[in-house]
């Protein structure tokens, strides 16, 4: 009988302090295969391994595309890759950003629960918005065991929070308390079965998407109803994905984003957006000042030149109003809650 040998972990804001902690206390006979995904830069992803060697039993090395997947070893993210699993192998995939991450947390995870099913356990530690709450309900759907860092311990509770809101977590722990109940459940056959809220189809679409292939051939409008909202990445036109009370936008080129990531994209371009009209603002008003003083240097009590300072004068105003706007708190309002 097959044992839940896929432990996947997501983490991002204070997950270098948090997962040298996990791993380091991981037994190494733990019997399970982990992989780690934390958000980071395209040139990222030595260091977690470096730092799981120092302190953990378990070896611990940079995810190569392909490989074979092996128990009672780590596989670690590369920065600008998403980890995934397929069959009995481990991918790495250019495929679509999600909430603007490559790796993404909810990428590992759904590929995790497509292909392993009940055998996953998924873990969702320390970090800012809500990467990781579809990934792990996904899971959860598909019979797996869902496990969330304690918020009071989390140095950024923002993803621990999001997934309890989402997600019928099966235990809320501290790090210390993770890896004796890891090594309970990696010891035990998985008895929970599919609860069935995603099908096979829509899974496989979305993993299909992330392993580069086309969202439009794949059958993207399978996937949701289409949405009044476009794709800050592409600006193509997105569906809405809805799975219990999350929902999700994709567009048709592949980009995936939470609701909460596009809100607070949104709030970031309109920001971009502000800035650029003052800058054009301030341009304008430096022209007509120009073209006053030259109207005025051919002939005293020009017409022209008149209206040119009349314009300049207008665009002032304008651009006070901007700048009053662009230093209101409302516009850099605190994140939305979980």
């Amino acid at each position: 009988m097959p044992y839940r040998n896929i432990i996947v972990i997501g983490a991002s804001m204070g997950g270098v302090e948090a997962l040298p902690k996990l791993i380091g206390a991981l037994p190494e006979d733990l019997g399970a295969a982990v992989f780690v995904v934390m958000h980071m830069t395209a040139g990222g992803g030595d260091y977690l391994p470096r730092e799981f060697n120092k302190v953990g039993k378990l070896p611990a090395a940079r995810a190569v595309d392909g490989e074979p997947i092996r128990v009672n070893r780590v596989y670690c993210a590369v920065g600008d890759r998403h980890l995934m699993i397929e069959g009995d192998r481990v991918r790495l995939s250019n495929g679509p950003k999600e909430s603007h991450a490559r790796p993404s947390i909810d990428v590992l995870f759904r590929s995790a629960a497509f292909s392993k099913g009940n055998r996953v356990v998924g873990i969702v530690l320390t970090g800012s918005l809500d990467d990781g709450t579809a990934g792990l309900w996904a899971i959860k759907d598909r019979g797996g065991i869902t496990i969330v860092q304690s918020p009071d311990e989390a140095v950024y509770p923002g993803m621990p929070l999001s997934a309890l809101q989402h997600v019928r977590v099966n235990h809320v722990l501290k790090i210390a308390d993770m890896p004796a109940v890891l090594a309970s459940l990696t010891a035990t056959p998985p008895v929970t079965s599919m609860e069935g809220g995603m099908t096979d189809e829509k899974l496989r679409i979305e993993n299909r998407i992330a392993l580069e292939h086309g969202a439009v051939e794949l059958g993207i409008r399978e996937l949701g109803e289409p949405s009044f909202y476009t794709c800050p990445e592409c600006h193509g036109s997105m569906v809405a994905i809805k799975n219990d009370t999350i929902t999700r936008y994709r567009c048709h080129t592949g980009h995936g984003f939470t609701a909460r990531s596009l809100s607070e994209e949104g709030r970031d371009q309109i920001e971009k957006t502000l800035w650029a009209a003052l800058a054009q603002l301030e341009e304008r008003e430096m022209l007509l000042g120009e073209m006053e003083q030259s109207a005025r240097g051919l002939e005293p009590g020009n017409e022209g030149a008149d209206r040119y300072g009349l314009g300049r004068d207008e665009t002032r105003r304008l651009i006070e109003r901007l700048r009053n706007l662009l230093t209101d708190p409302a516009l850099r309002q605190p994140e939305i809650p979980a």
